[in-house]
């Protein structure tokens, strides 16, 4: 079988390094310490220029949760239409009720308004915060989003393999379920043999040192525990590792 490996990366570096280390499609963000947020045009541009393999946004306008204002569906719509003027294939998001539920209303504004501009749509780990997993799969395959990338509801996707199986036996052919969080060379395979799925997502994060010669590190440019002198990029072994897992299977 030929499992799909989709890489999440919030800088032009980790887009060449995901490729190198065998990424069969890109998950596209800025701010990844941050669960991951909307890219800036310039990097959507960029990673549709240079990438060879298919580049999916994360539409995501602030951290925290995913229960979002009327003026922020608004920006998510006009960020789904940026994704598509950039060249990319598809899109990542999520919205809820306050309730823990699918905001089927929304969810369904998103969708058709990026299906309609040739986007697939990626419901993200949103899923993973709801009341009822069940239900909320079942709100989506009405509503037609092409996958959902989940943990099973659990902290890592290892964790929540029972769950995660469940889903796959529930959506059958109707919807592809994406196994993600905490997905490493180590566990990949009893991820993918213990759940059915043929769609694994993972950053492969590490970090390199700056390449500023300059000894002052006094000032900061955000909180005091953020090293501005370590940038955080894709591990091509990492992802290497687990690419070669894969093929075995």
């Amino acid at each position: 079988m030929k499992y799909q490996m989709e890489v999440c990366i919030d800088n032009i570096e980790s887009l060449t390094n995901a490729m190198q280390g065998g990424a069969t499609r890109i998950e596209l963000c800025s701010s990844l310490a941050l669960g991951g947020l909307t890219p800036s045009w310039g990097l959507m541009r960029s990673a549709s220029e240079f990438s060879v393999i298919p580049v999916f946004a994360m539409i995501r306008p602030r951290q925290g949760d995913f229960l979002y204002l009327p003026a922020e569906i608004d920006q998510m719509m006009w960020d789904i239409e940026i994704a598509a003027q950039a060249g990319l294939q598809g899109v990542v998001f999520g919205v809820l009720t306050a309730n823990g539920d699918v905001d089927k209303e929304a969810t369904q504004k998103l969708t058709s308004h990026a299906h309609a501009l040739n986007l697939q749509v990626t419901y993200h780990r949103a899923i993973d915060q709801c009341r009822d997993y069940h239900q909320a799969i079942e709100t989506l395959l009405e509503i037609g989003v092409n996958r959902v990338l989940t943990s099973g509801t659990a902290t890592s996707a290892e964790q929540g393999c029972d769950v995660i199986a469940k889903m796959v036996e529930q959506v059958q052919d109707n919807m592809v379920i994406m196994a993600g969080a905490g997905v490493n060379a180590n566990n990949v395979t009893k991820i993918v043999t213990q759940t059915g799925v043929n769609e694994v997502h993972l950053s492969g994060k590490t970090v390199r040192p700056s390449g500023m010669k300059l000894a002052q590190h006094q000032a900061r440019m955000g909180n005091a525990d953020c090293d501005d002198f370590s940038i955080p990029i894709t591990s091509i072994s990492a992802l290497e590792a687990v690419a070669k897992q894969l093929k075995t299977l």
